[in-house]
């Protein structure tokens, strides 16, 4: 199968092309890494040359922290919608949309907005589709496990008020495994949560990933929710994570009903990966790739 894979240089398009590759698809990756601005992708005429004897389209791109032209509205919305429009152009049927959890009817956030904008509008189409929403993704490379293993090395852990929003986050093996499933899948047209099996408070999540690197449990610092946020509108000029709308997204929670979790484990033909056993083994390859 030939395959376009948008942002396939980030953490969740790499990940996919690896096991792509190693599965003998082709895989045509569209990065900054090729010379494809994807903010400058916003017309159907400028994709179309791109999908010439493409079975599929993979749309990984995305960002958590606005830089320039590098937008939730550019990446997340306009060129998205473009790309959709130029596969229903040019007969290329299989879509898949990597979105967000919580990108849905309850989204408040620009981010998460930008993201079900793009979703809608791949929705309305008449298309082979699949709507995709990861919860929290660890793994090597992910730029927010990163910042939690960080955080969760420091010798007193701070988190937001009581440090109880709940979290289902999932390994990157997940995603890939998910991503593959719909490439080949007879029932399309699905809107999918990818969760976790397990659900964590942030705080547990942060002592187990203390316990990742060896290290023994820490006292906890509750910083209060004001705070927080004046903290983050300071910080997001060093890390673009450290947004104040993430920080409302993570007092949300990641996290979505049992029935979404069960029709998930249906459609990937397993639970998700157990994280205790599998926070040791940082991506796809060391736990054997994706089924």
């Amino acid at each position: 199968m030939n395959v376009l894979l948008t942002g396939a240089s980030g953490f969740v398009g790499r990940n996919i092309a690896t096991v792509l590759t190693a599965k003998g698809h082709r895989v045509i990756p569209v990065s900054r890494l090729e010379g494809v601005d994807f903010a400058q992708m916003l017309e159907a005429e400028k994709w179309l040359p791109y999908l010439e004897g493409v079975d599929a389209v993979i749309n990984s791109v995305g960002i958590i922290g606005e830089s320039g032209s590098q937008n939730f509205a550019a990446l997340h919305t306009h060129a998205p919608i473009a790309l959709f429009e130029a596969c229903s152009q040019a007969g290329v049927r299989r879509v898949v949309q990597i979105s967000a959890l919580g990108a849905d009817e309850t989204a408040f956030s620009a981010f998460h907005l930008s993201k079900r904008a793009a979703d809608d509008y791949l929705c309305g189409l008449d298309l082979e589709w699949f709507v995709l929403r990861p919860s929290l993704i660890y793994g090597r490379g992910g730029k927010s496990a990163e910042l939690f293993m960080r955080l969760a090395a420091l010798p007193l852990i701070p988190v937001i008020g009581d440090g109880e929003q709940t979290l289902q986050p999932l390994h990157i093996s997940d995603v890939v495994t998910t991503v593959l499933q719909a490439l080949t899948s007879t029932k399309t047209g699905m809107s999918l949560d990818i969760v976790g099996a397990e659900t964590f408070t942030f705080t547990e999540w942060l002592q187990m990933m203390r316990h990742a690197q060896r290290l023994s449990r820490a006292r906890v610092l509750h910083v209060p929710a004001v705070m927080a946020m004046v903290s983050a509108y300071v910080g997001r000029y060093f890390n673009p994570m450290l947004q104040p709308e993430n920080l409302l997204m993570l007092q949300r929670g990641y996290r979505t009903d049992s029935r979404h979790c069960e029709k998930l484990e249906q459609f990937i033909g397993r639970p998700p990966l157990n994280v205790e056993s599998h926070l040791f083994f940082s991506d796809v390859e060391s736990i054997g790739g994706s089924s």
